[in-house]
């Protein structure tokens, strides 16, 4: 059985870094608390009986040898990096259930015929670099050209060398479909679904596939008392009316899963006196459907350009991020099923809207998520609560199910791994 007092006493220890408050942590990715946080995570790797190492991109990787090394490995865990003034469960549970899943495992001297890797992916947030996924994209070799050059004051590549890793390193991908068998993650729901249906763990079915889009509107500047009306060229304006109308454009059939999100905005100079010149902004489109997603899109780009007109503003529009929606492998879902009727609870499924590094790695293997409810489905903000009961059948399934995965190629119970045996 899991360890309850030991995954709530490691919960506590990584909240106290990056926190902020007596609920809220900030852990941006690649700074020193993210650092202070994996070696703290290296530890218990360590412990549970794996070796443990930080790559290039600054994942942490712990490794738990089976008797065939060879074979495709399967991999499991979430990530550790936060959003500014945020909560201590997202993503988190992931790596620390992850970690549980092998203490046990090496406890009862469960050596699985194919290895198995406890990952704490880099950066899934983007918070801090405006691209999320960066680690599990480097694993998988999905990188796009110059995202070690993005800026946050300073460069992504700057700020790893800051925490002593070597970014621009090659090396060939580590994850690919023919060294991955398989991709399991927890994770808190982030959404009020599980608590409205009164369960404490649900199965996720697939993930909706997000667009993200960073938008800038230029004009002119210049005196808030002497340019008339009719001659502004204000790029607040215009940016301005791109939000209200997209947020009426994603309500108009509220009967569907659509989200759509404005969460940040750069205004240039920013002065009370000041006609504003230049506006940066970033949009997030979310839907389970790449047709209807598309559907919103055009009505959105058509927006953004008829108001550069409208205003005289130059415009550009940069795509950070376009992923479809993933589906969680039918025969992972179905272990679940099986292992909570088992644990006599209800396996109930659900789709997530956020991303997850699963919606990478869905690229190179099958995969499966277990979401944990969290009260009130709040999520990136300091109040985001998962209770330890709640996440202790989280890590119960992820366990079970990692033993079901594992043991349809054979595991070994009692034995101990030597040399002879390989």
């Amino acid at each position: 059985m899991v360890n309850q007092q030991r995954l709530q006493r490691r919960l506590s220890d990584l909240a106290e870094i990056g926190k902020i408050s007596d609920i809220g942590v900030c852990r941006l990715a690649h700074s020193i608390e993210d650092k202070k946080a994996m070696n703290l995570v290296s530890r218990w790797m360590n412990e549970a009986g794996m070796t443990s190492t930080i790559d290039n991109f600054g994942n942490l990787i712990g490794v738990y040898e089976g008797f065939n090394p060879s074979l495709p490995r399967l991999v499991i865990g979430s990530h550790i990096d936060t959003q500014p003034n945020a909560g201590r469960f997202d993503g988190t549970i992931g790596v620390l259930g992850s970690i549980e899943v092998i203490q046990l495992m090496h406890e009862q001297q469960v050596i699985p015929d194919r290895s198995i890797e406890v990952v704490s992916f880099a950066d899934e947030e983007g918070a801090r670099y405006n691209k999320g996924l960066f680690g599990a994209r480097g694993l998988t070799g999905n990188l796009e050209p110059g995202e070690l050059e993005r800026k946050d004051g300073t460069t992504r590549a700057q700020a790893l060398k800051e925490i002593g890793l070597s970014p621009g390193n090659p090396n060939p991908p580590r994850y690919t479909p023919e060294t991955v068998h398989a991709f399991l993650e927890m994770h808190i729901e982030q959404g009020p679904v599980l608590e409205n249906q009164n369960l404490p763990v649900g199965i996720v079915s697939g993930i909706s596939g997000p667009l993200w889009l960073t938008v800038e509107f230029e004009g002119r500047s210049g005196h808030a008392g002497a340019v008339p009306m009719k001659l502004r060229r204000d790029a607040l304006v215009g940016a301005a009316r791109v939000i209200h109308l997209f947020d009426d454009i994603v309500k108009s059939d509220l009967s569907q899963p659509t989200v759509g999100t404005v969460g940040f905005i750069n205004n240039f100079p920013n002065s009370r006196n000041t006609i504003s010149e230049k506006v940066t902004f970033t949009i997030d489109l979310r839907d389970l459907l790449p047709e209807r997603r598309k559907q919103y899109e055009d009505k959105l780009n058509q927006l953004i350009y008829t108001t550069a007109e409208m205003y005289q503003l130059q415009v550009k529009v940069t795509e950070e991020t376009n992923s479809d929606p993933k589906y969680c492998a039918d025969w992972i879902k179905t272990l679940m099923e099986e292992e909570l009727l088992d644990m006599r609870q209800e396996p109930f499924k659900l789709m997530s809207g956020p991303f997850h590094d699963s919606l990478i790695m869905a690229d190179i293997c099958p995969y499966g998520m277990i979401f944990v409810r969290c009260k009130e489905g709040i999520s990136h903000h300091p109040s985001e609560y998962a209770s330890i009961e709640d996440i202790t059948i989280g890590t119960q399934l992820l366990y079970q199910t990692v033993l079901r995965v594992v043991t349809n190629q054979n595991f070994i119970v009692g034995v101990r791994r030597n040399e002879s045996n390989i």
